[in-house]
């Protein structure tokens, strides 16, 4: 292994992949699951470059445990159970479940894919993700660029500066750290969330990142993730009812706490259809993550009226490919009528003036069968069975030519 360990802590994840497993290990425990990797954009060097130092820091990967410090941490959230927590305590990556190899589709790509028991497979992602971002961030000049991203982050610092200047509306601007999965490298993360901890806490309210959030006194953010709503289009319900069933296993394991529900597995129209006065009353709020953040918002504030829902109760978590400009824009828009939070990601943690990996790991399928997301947004959608999408399509109304 050429560089140091990408990976130190298996805390260095998103929070919302723990609060999955909980809500798995309770309901689903016995569920199988494959993820698969893909690169959206093309890299300035090929992928498949970097395919021996990337198997080594899976191999690290494989290595490592929860120390105890970590586990009283992860005891300590209200919302975490003491099984979850006997859970992390024994678990370890099996190596086995991953592999690796040159990509048929792209031979300048490299294939990743993770397949075996889901409460094992899906804590890959985030971890395989920050791996090939770091490991190609090093490859093409690496810390070299940090005078650069330096500057960049000083100019961020200095809009939330001048923007909370300007007069608050109804409901406070607060933003979030979200960008562990595609982070130029450990390091850098670090950098930009204590920065703008130390800088601007009134505006930045925490990260999704565990690891940063223990080791800095930082509040964790997350809820759920596609994967969740997507894994239960194959745990045996008629699969027009799969949203409705995937929230109701939300309420059952939660009880109240992480209330934010994601609506874009089947397209914001879907959701809203599913989203009665039981399930609004129920959760807190909502995560927009594809398609115009304005006219998902205006849907989502007309529904909360039909349903006779003072919206100003609710909050709504915009998460899709912001940058602070944009989240100043939406604030304007909607903070008047509704709490607003940003979880923003690679504009803030891969943002050293080079092309950061577009790269996601999605769940395709689930005790054996296919699963889909039907994005609001073109590029989104992910499914390798098309008579499967077809079905989908057909089953919540969405028209053919939809992405």
């Amino acid at each position: 292994m050429n560089l140091e360990p990408v990976i130190e802590s298996l805390l260095d994840t998103d929070l919302y992949k723990f609060t999955m497993l909980q809500a798995f290990l309770h309901q689903f425990p016995g569920a199988t699951g494959e993820y698969r990797f893909r690169c959206r954009n093309k890299p300035a060097v090929a992928l498949c470059s970097f395919k021996k130092e990337i198997e080594a820091q899976i191999d690290h990967l494989c290595t490592l445990r929860m120390l105890p410090a970590e586990l009283e941490y992860m005891s300590k959230l209200r919302f975490i159970k003491s099984d979850l927590v006997d859970y992390l305590d024994l678990f370890q990556f099996r190596r086995h479940f991953i592999r690796t190899g040159v990509s048929k589709g792209d031979p300048d790509s490299i294939d990743i894919v993770a397949n075996g028991p889901l409460m094992h497979v899906m804590l890959f992602e985030i971890f395989i993700l920050a791996i090939v971002s770091e490991v190609y961030f090093h490859g093409i000049g690496g810390t070299r660029h940090f005078a650069e991203g330096r500057e960049r982050l000083r100019q961020k610092v200095g809009l939330l500066k001048e923007f909370g200047r300007e007069p608050s509306l109804r409901h406070p601007y607060m933003f979030f750290d979200f960008g562990t999965r595609r982070r130029a490298c450990r390091r850098w993360q670090e950098e930009v969330v204590t920065t703008f901890a130390r800088e601007v806490p009134e505006f930045f309210r925490g990260t999704s990142n565990v690891d940063l959030a223990r080791r800095h006194g930082l509040t964790p953010i997350g809820t759920m993730a596609h994967e969740y709503l997507q894994a239960h289009q194959a745990f045996g319900y008629r699969l027009r009812d799969f949203q409705k069933m995937a929230l109701e296993n939300w309420v059952k394991e939660y009880r109240g706490d992480l209330g934010i529900a994601l609506t874009d597995t089947v397209t914001m129209d879907a959701f809203l259809a599913d989203f009665d006065l039981y399930f609004a009353k129920l959760f807190d709020g909502l995560r927009h993550d594809s398609g115009d953040p304005f006219v998902w918002g205006e849907k989502a504030l007309a529904h909360y009226e039909k349903l006779r829902i003072d919206s100003n109760t609710k909050m709504f978590a915009f998460s899709d490919s912001l940058d602070l400009g944009r989240t100043f824009e939406i604030y304007r828009g909607f903070a008047s009528r509704v709490k607003v939070g940003f979880g923003v990601g690679t504009n803030l943690t891969n943002d050293l003036g080079i092309e950061a990996l577009n790269i996601v790991m999605k769940l395709v399928s689930c005790n054996g069968n296919p699963v889909a997301k039907i994005s609001d947004a073109p590029g989104k959608t992910l499914c390798g069975d098309e008579t499967f999408m077809a079905y989908l399509k057909q089953v919540f109304g969405v028209p053919n030519n939809a992405q």
